[in-house]
């Protein structure tokens, strides 16, 4: 058994997929591929991080590196604190899965995320030692062999960053409900907001090892939304387990997604002159009321496949200054090497506070269009799916009408269909989603 690369790292069952054996495996390639002398690594809250943190680690160490633990950690410190120590980092976390499952991000030195054809050598170094062993004559021994620290100051560092990437102004006067998720942005969300002076409530933030993203986060925003209005705030954030994403809510209660919160932030960046190029990037997941909304506005928008490393290399090849997905994952490129959803959230509350206008007023620069999505379950890879489904996809297209759209893809990191159907009303979405559910399930048998 050996591990493959998804859309976001490698991920599996803590235990089962990823046993600590071949965590370690990973860790000899990782240390052979990535080269350099230094690893920093960092985890979520999961009840199995610490048993693949050592593993992982004890992998780096044994061919020789000097390697940092910072323990729990949102996965943007680690890319932060990789890109300013130029070295090598890895995030021990399965972002908004459930407990059970784990998994390991892997940045490149200077945080960025890793290259095709970096992750398609890595495999086949795992491959090799998995399947062959490790050459003992070239083992380091004695002095060579590395090192494992433990390093949350860097946290700290990371907290310093964002507090200063408002450049010096206040959130005083705002109130702001925290959701952490029971993850990794527990402690340090809302010690960054508070050091920027907001009035900061946080719920979720009491991890056991078990109860991350349950109930809880950008995935299950009920409970921001509740509190919000019982504690008469400003703002909600709410962040997934390894706090790369957040969504918010505004004061009514209402939710803020990532689509609202990219267009927020672009036509801010734009009237600074900070939009590089007038261009913001977005997945094809991305809301048709964020489309419009942005060609009302002049500002371009360029479309990739979902999964922020697409969205980070459309960044980096054309120059521009933001981009990011619905589901809260927003890259500001000036910024950071990778999503934020601490950063995002604080951006956005600037944002809020300059203009002195209510998050609901800045969120209403679009209209969102219902979208349904449907996740179908499939046993077996089917190849030929896409054929198979033109026919039905193709009425759908035509009853919508330019009112509408239709989005069929394969999920990167589970055997699922995603269907996702936006139109004028919920009735009409609803209606053909559940047709073309039906029209994969079918296929796919």
């Amino acid at each position: 058994m050996t591990l493959r690369f998804g859309t976001d790292g490698v991920r599996g069952v803590a235990n089962l997929d990823l046993t600590p054996e071949l965590v370690t495996a990973f860790g000899r390639a990782a240390a052979r591929v990535l080269g350099g002398d230094e690893f920093v690594i960092g985890r979520d809250t999961r009840v199995s991080g610490p048993l693949l943190e050592v593993a992982l680690a004890a992998g780096l160490a044994s061919e020789g590196l000097v390697v940092s633990t910072l323990g729990v950690v949102p996965t943007p410190a680690i890319a932060w604190t990789a890109a300013h120590r130029g070295v090598a980092g890895a995030m021990i976390s399965a972002s908004h899965n459930k407990y059970p499952d784990n998994g390991v991000k892997l940045f490149a030195p200077g945080g960025r995320k890793l290259r095709d054809d970096v992750e398609e050598t890595l495999e086949a170094e795992l491959d090799r030692l998995v399947h062959h062993g490790n050459d003992a004559s070239t083992a380091p021994t004695g002095d060579a062999v590395g090192t494992i620290t433990a390093a949350p100051e860097h946290l700290l560092d990371y907290a310093d960053g964002v507090v200063e990437s408002i450049e010096g102004r206040s959130l005083e006067g705002l109130r702001v409900v925290v959701d952490c998720a029971n993850g990794s942005a527990t402690t340090i969300a809302p010690h960054v907001l508070r050091r920027l002076g907001a009035d900061v409530v946080v719920i979720h933030a009491d991890p056991n090892g078990t109860n991350i993203n349950e109930a809880s986060g950008s995935t299950h925003p009920d409970d921001l939304q509740k509190a919000v209005l019982e504690h008469r705030a400003d703002v909600g954030l709410a962040f997934d387990g390894d706090a790369d994403r957040v969504l918010a809510v505004d004061a009514t209660g209402e939710l803020v997604d990532g689509d609202q919160i990219i267009a927020i932030t672009a036509l801010d960046l734009r009237e600074r002159s900070l939009l590089r190029h007038d261009t913001v990037v977005v997945t094809v997941m991305t809301n048709l009321g964020f489309r419009r909304a942005m060609a009302e506005h002049d500002i371009k928008v360029e479309e990739t496949a979902v999964g922020d490393r697409f969205v980070l290399d459309a960044l980096d090849t054309g120059g521009y200054s933001l981009g990011g997905e619905q589901s809260g994952h927003v890259i500001f490129a000036d910024l950071a090497t990778t999503g934020d959803g601490l950063l995002t959230g604080v951006q956005l509350l600037d944002v809020a506070k300059r203009a002195d206008r209510p998050l609901r007023d800045l969120a209403s620069v679009m209209t969102r269009y219902p979208q349904v999505l449907h996740n179908v379950r499939i046993a077996v890879e089917v190849r030929d799916l896409d054929e198979r489904l033109a026919a039905d996809v193709r009425a759908a297209v035509e009853r919508l009408g330019d009112d509408g759209r239709v989005l069929i893809r394969r999920s990167g990191t589970e055997p699922l269909v995603r269907v996702m159907v936006e139109a004028k009303t919920t009735e009409q979405a609803e209606a053909i989603a559940d047709q073309l559910a039906a029209a994969v399930t079918t296929a796919a048998s």
